[in-house]
């Protein structure tokens, strides 16, 4: 399943609180190793950079040059805008097969391969519903006809997308359908994003856009710790915190974008398979070495629940992931445990590492 919409993206399906937050703005005078935080708008979303060293001037640079990463990825990518390659592939679906950059090709291969393994849980073509579900700037709180949904069903479908890797050319079979790349260009971004500041001699740094994090290094030789957001709590809530080092997270969560109408929880994570939206969870989070992986994989999972979900991480090792299911309840794939006690500090001085502290139970709610 894909999220919706440019706006759509700009919700991010669940923004990582980070732990060590109140990072001050960069100071080229200071030699002294601290954070530096910038922030810009770019592909819908927020993107936060926090580096950590004593060259102000060089983390000040190299901020620039990953916002401005951002904003190429987002002219390549995004559906909303009209040259991008997305745009120029759905415009000829049904007639032609359309030459993609590299990146675009590596980003939809990568699309395809999780839509095969997830059984159709993740498909980049949820982009035929765009304007019938409401969940960006023109959210209006109404509910799609069953059978207008039905109708741009049929016009969804991951097979449908014919990818030529040796004419580096993509296909829509059928006229109407349209791609989205929603749910998963903000991670290979994240991942640019990391690769141009470890050229440039930063090796200790965070990057989150929207729900998707990348974390690397640490900070004064402590790990980076980060948070869950809370499904059903204040913006600012997290219900958990981890340490990570040189992994990636990203959540999908059904809070950001939608509506609650007599008792029922309408959001923009929809799927594909019904094109209504995904019911089994409220949010997922996974663990991963790549956040292009990590994005991809997060929708994927939160479509099908924590018990096909699960089942199905057991043929990937390399990812963990944190449900909150669609009854409150947490889950942990291998590789995670859960600890909760009252004294967290005593938690916290013995360290993190593939464990998930609890903080409090999520908050409960529709």
């Amino acid at each position: 399943m894909i999220r919706l919409g440019h706006g759509a993206i700009a919700a991010a399906l669940a923004v990582l609180i980070l732990a060590a937050s109140g990072a001050a703005r960069a100071d080229t005078t200071s030699a002294a190793p601290r954070k530096h935080h910038f922030q810009a708008q770019s592909m819908g979303t927020v993107v936060d950079l926090t580096i950590w060293t004593g060259d102000g001037g060089l983390a000040a640079s190299a901020a620039r040059a990953v916002f401005d990463e951002f904003r190429r990825l987002d002219q390549l990518m995004s559906s909303w805008v009209p040259t991008s390659d997305v745009s120029r592939i759905n415009a000829a679906a049904g007639r032609k097969a359309v030459p993609v950059s590299d990146e675009v090709l590596r980003v939809i291969q990568l699309a395809q391969t999780v839509s095969r393994e997830s059984g159709g849980a993740f498909d980049i073509t949820i982009g035929a519903y765009r304007g019938l579900w409401k969940f960006d700037e023109d959210l209006d709180g109404s509910i799609p006809d069953a059978k207008a949904v039905a109708a741009r069903r049929r016009l969804t479908g991951w097979r449908g997308v014919r990818v030529d890797p040796r004419r580096k050319t993509v296909k829509l079979k059928r006229k109407g359908m349209a791609i989205t790349l929603g749910g998963i260009a903000k991670g290979y971004a994240v991942d640019r994003a990391a690769a141009i500041l470890r050229d440039r001699g930063l090796h200790d740094f965070i990057v989150q856009a929207g729900g998707d994090l990348y974390v690397s290094g640490s900070k004064g030789g402590q790990k980076w710790r980060v948070g869950i957001r809370d499904p059903r709590g204040a913006r600012d809530a997290t219900f958990a915190l981890t340490e990570i080092q040189n992994r990636t997270f990203s959540t999908s969560g059904d809070y950001e974008r939608g509506f609650v109408k007599d008792g029922v929880r309408y959001h923009h994570i929809l799927d594909p398979r019904t094109g209504r939206p995904a019911s089994r969870s409220r949010s997922v989070t996974v663990m991963a070495t790549d956040a292009l992986t990590a994005d991809a994989w997060s929708t994927a999972l939160f479509v099908l629940g924590a018990e096909r979900g699960l089942a199905l991480l057991k043929k990937h090792p390399e990812l963990q992931a944190v449900f909150v299911d669609q009854k409150n309840q947490i889950h942990l794939s291998a590789g995670l445990s859960l600890v909760e006690g009252d004294d967290i500090r005593k938690q916290l001085k013995a360290g993190l590492d593939r464990v998930i502290l609890l903080l409090k139970r999520p908050t409960d709610g529709p």
